[in-house]
């Protein structure tokens, strides 16, 4: 399967289910990009199966960091928010 976006990997189980229970093998699922959220790792565990993405959010935020394109406050605030999405205010 690819992905564009995982976040808790819910919706990506889900499509999975469907090709499998269409027929399909399910070898695997990769997205461009991933949160790195905790419970997409342990959703794609529980599956059965594996997964990879070609970024993440980690990747990105140290990336704009470095370039120029946050500033210490926003960085402070967007790693916070990836702490916890849900119950951000920011």
């Amino acid at each position: 399967m690819i992905e564009d976006l995982i976040s808790t990997g819910k919706s990506s189980l889900q499509v999975c289910e469907v090709v499998k229970n269409a027929g399909a093998e399910i070898l695997g699922v990769v997205s461009i990009f991933n949160y790195g959220f905790p419970q997409a790792d342990e959703a794609f565990k529980l599956a059965g199966i594996p997964y990879r993405s070609l970024s993440n959010y980690q990747v990105l935020i140290k990336l704009a960091q470095e370039k120029g394109y946050i500033t210490d406050a926003a960085l402070k605030s967007l790693l916070k928010w990836r702490e916890n999405p849900a119950e951000w205010h920011g």
